[in-house]
């Protein structure tokens, strides 16, 4: 069994930093794409960035520019650097991990959540 925990959320004022961390523990072979999903109140759950394991990233458009993700694949940990932060960043962020098994099946794996909370 795999088991994401996140850490980093909290409360930070507008135009703020926050840097969210997310580690993987468990038996598996490796970890494919690595993802951060956040879900605001009311709204559904959307996927802020992604990265592959090449390395190559992608954000959603409302992100762009201000959040950066980044994977230490030797700690098995995903990051996202969220600089400028806004109101509307308030959400629960979720890690998403894909990882490779033994038996060479992939298995997709979410972490419990942590709420970021930015005020104005």
């Amino acid at each position: 069994q795999v088991q994401l925990v996140e850490s980093g959320g909290g409360l930070v004022q507008a135009g703020g930093s926050l840097r969210l961390s997310c580690a993987a523990s468990g038996r598996f072979v490796s970890i494919y794409d690595m993802d951060w999903y956040r879900q605001a109140p009311g709204k559904q759950r959307e996927r802020v960035a992604i990265i592959t394991s090449g390395g190559n990233t992608n954000y959603a458009d409302s992100v762009k520019g201000r959040f950066t993700i980044s994977r230490d694949n030797a700690k098995n940990t995903v990051y996202l650097q969220m600089n400028s932060l806004k109101p509307e960043d308030t959400a629960v962020y979720y890690c998403r991990f894909v990882v490779t098994n033994f038996d060479n099946s992939a298995m997709t794996y979410w972490g419990k959540g942590t709420l970021v909370t930015v005020s104005s």
